[in-house]
C-alpha cells in the first residue's frame, strides 16, 4: 500500500528553541524563514489578543510554495493586562524579573499553522506561573549573565530561571516559546504530523 509523505514545513521562527521543540515531536523544518513584521502591541490590547495577532501575522508575512505549510508561534508574558517586552539589556531583565518576583503571571503562547491548501488555523496556550520572591542579589546575578536578554519577560524558563518558578499550571512547553500539545494537533490536521496508533 502507498503511502504519502508528510507535508513539507516551512517554519517561520528563527528561535532555536522552536526548532529543538519541533524535533522532540518528530518534526524536521523543511527550511527557515524569518518574518519581518512590527511587532508593536496596539493601544488596549490584550496579551492574548497580541499573541493571536502576532502569530497570524508571522505566518502569513513568509513566501509558502504551493505544497508547503507553515508554522509560526509567539510568546507573550503578562502581569494582568500589561505586557512585557522582550528584554533588550540586563537593565530591561532585572526590571522584569523586580516586576514577578514572588507574584502570579500568565504566559500566552499562540500558534498559527496555513496548510498547503492556504487554509489558517491558530491555538493558543495559556499558562498561569508563580515566581518565588528574588533576592536582588538573584536578580542581578541573573541579569548580569545574559540568559534573560531577548526573552519574552526577561527570563528563560529553560535555563537557570526554572529555580525561579514556585508553580506551574499549564505547558511548560508554551513557556519555552512552542506548546506541543496545540502543535501537534495543527500540523496533524495540516498533512505535517502523521499521528500513531
Amino acid at each position: 500500500m502507498a503511502t504519502t509523505l508528510p507535508v513539507p514545513l516551512v517554519l517561520a521562527s528563527s528561535s532555536p528553541r522552536r526548532r529543538e521543540l519541533l524535533v522532540q515531536i518528530g518534526v524536521t523544518p523543511t527550511r527557515i524563514a524569518s518574518p519581518d513584521i512590527d511587532e508593536t502591541p496596539a493601544r488596549g490590547e490584550l496579551p492574548r489578543a497580541y499573541a493571536l495577532r502576532m502569530a497570524t501575522q508571522k505566518a502569513l508575512a513568509v513566501n509558502r510554495a504551493q505544497d508547503e505549510a507553515v508554522l509560526a508561534g509567539d510568546t507573550v508574558v503578562a502581569v494582568g493586562r500589561r505586557i512585557l517586552p522582550r528584554a533588550a539589556d540586563a537593565a530591561a531583565v532585572a526590571a522584569c524579573l523586580t516586576l514577578l518576583s514572588g507574584r502570579r503571571h500568565r504566559v500566552f503562547s499562540a500558534i498559527a499553522v496555513i496548510d498547503a491548501d492556504g487554509l489558517l488555523r491558530a491555538r493558543l496556550s495559556e499558562t498561569v506561573l508563580t515566581f518565588k520572591r528574588l533576592h536582588r542579589d538573584e536578580i542581578a546575578a541573573y541579569a548580569a549573565s545574559g540568559e534573560g536578554e531577548g526573552k519574552a519577560g526577561g527570563y528563560a524558563i529553560q535555563g537557570t530561571a526554572a529555580l525561579f518558578v514556585r508553580a506551574l499550571m499549564g505547558s511548560h512547553s508554551g513557556v519555552v516559546g512552542l506548546p506541543l500539545y496545540e502543535t501537534g494537533v495543527l500540523l496533524g490536521a495540516a498533512g505535517v504530523l502523521r499521528h500513531h496508533g
